[in-house]
């Protein structure tokens, strides 16, 4: 019998916990108290504010094992179907582990397992569980609590690296397994990147990842940030991503989500200097009984800050979006720029979207806006492309690929572009 049938899982994870602490690299003491927070709050219910419209303690009480034997190997064909940019530095995550990283490296990028970055790299040292706090979370604490494995990447400071960086997150298992997947991105003052994190899983059997990056984008610094979520139709994930923005830094980040059964996406960024700048996309096209919940934060903490939000739906089938975004603007964030948009189509009766757009502002001297939109594809412009000699479900893919392209073409990286658009036309099709 599963031990997680008789125990909560709660309790599963918690003494497995305990066995592998003396193992486990890094600060035990920080380990500890992340163990003592989730021990205290456990899953998030409906019943927490930020979590009413989905429940992953309803998926998680059912129990899933930590049991990695049973795990195909990751094949030539694996890697050459997940690689999306060829020119790429790639690093290899298999269940949250670390297993292997390109030897040709953009000049002036260091990567590493991040279990043993923690221990030996200053800059790692210095940055790891700064910006996502495990007292915020009780999936940021279980992921600082268990962690064993992950990647370190650093960009050296005023490095411009010639090629993308491309981490490729695979849940690979024959049993259904919970996985912990750690990330840290530093990128010095000056430096600019671009880094990509995909996430892809082999089988059909139901695993979650618990994903966690922290970002630091150094003073006058630019980092494009992308995620993929393009796991099979059993993959399940909570994603969160924290990013520190410094004076002058620009810091993009793309979310697409593109497979997986139940998402949620957690994304945070505090500007801590003058002058920084976030531009924050997303896009979730989704069918038959997907769940999606887009959950963001931006935190206008110093003047003279800029922010741009634009996340986009298109609703198929049974499936069910969230989009919950707030902006906060502090009372000395004065002169800040704030903007955010969520605009979603739905097309079917059975499709859901609960849209929850949010402004706290506390000072006066502020341009901050935000606004929502759902409906149907558009009836007019239907009818004028019908009118037109084209045939109804080529009309509506060319408004629906309209419609998605304002985000799409944000992307800078033509490979990634390209699967993206692929990609949508495969799941709405």
């Amino acid at each position: 019998m599963n031990t997680a049938e008789t125990i909560p899982f709660k309790d599963v994870l918690l003494g497995h916990f305990e066995e592998l602490l003396p193992s486990l690299s890094g600060d035990s003491k920080l380990r500890r108290e992340a163990a003592d927070y989730f021990r205290e709050k456990g899953f998030p219910t409906k019943k927490w504010e930020d979590y009413k419209y989905v429940n992953p303690e309803s998926i998680l009480r059912k129990g899933l094992s930590f049991r990695n034997d049973k795990v195909r190997g990751v094949t030539e064909n694996d890697l050459k179907e997940f690689t999306l940019v060829p020119n790429a530095a790639t690093i290899i995550l298999v269940n949250g582990k670390y297993v292997s990283h390109s030897k040709d490296l953009p000049k002036g990028v260091i990567i590493k397992d991040i279990s043993d970055a923690i221990v030996s790299d200053d800059a790692a040292k210095k940055h790891y569980g700064k910006y996502a706090l495990h007292s915020s979370d009780p999936f940021i604490a279980l992921n600082t609590a268990m962690m064993n494995s992950g990647a370190f990447i650093h960009i050296d400071k005023n490095v411009k690296a010639d090629r993308p960086v491309h981490i490729i997150h695979i849940a690979n298992n024959e049993v259904s397994s919970f996985h912990q997947s750690r990330v840290l991105i530093v990128a010095e003052p000056g430096s600019e990147a671009s880094v990509i994190e995909s996430y892809e899983s082999i089988g059909p059997v139901k695993t979650f990842t618990n994903a966690l990056t922290e970002v630091y984008v150094g003073a006058n610094a630019k980092l494009d940030h992308y995620r993929l979520q393009n796991e099979g139709e059993a993959g399940q994930q909570v994603n969160t991503s924290n990013a520190h923005v410094c004076g002058d830094a620009l810091y993009n980040t793309y979310t697409f989500t593109l497979g997986g059964n139940f998402i949620r996406n957690n994304l945070n960024i505090v500007f801590s200097g003058k002058n920084g700048e976030a531009h924050l996309y997303g896009l979730y096209p989704m069918k038959n009984a997907q769940i999606v919940d887009n959950h963001t934060v931006v935190d206008h903490a110093v003047p003279n800050c800029m922010s741009n939000e634009l996340y986009k739906g298109v609703i198929d089938g049974k499936a069910s979006a969230t989009f919950n975004g707030k902006i906060y603007v502090r009372p000395d964030a004065q002169k800040t720029n704030a903007f955010q948009t969520n605009r979603n189509i739905l097309l079917s009766d059975d499709a859901t979207i609960n849209t929850k757009p949010q402004l706290e502002i506390y000072a006066d001297d502020v341009k901050c806006s935000h606004g929502t939109s759902t409906g149907k594809v558009d009836e007019d412009a239907m009818f004028y492309l019908r009118a037109r000699g084209i045939g109804e479900a080529s009309a509506r893919a060319l408004l629906i690929r309209a419609f998605a392209g304002e985000v799409v073409e944000k992307v800078k990286i033509e490979e990634l572009k390209n699967f993206i658009d692929k990609r949508i036309d495969e799941i709405l099709k």
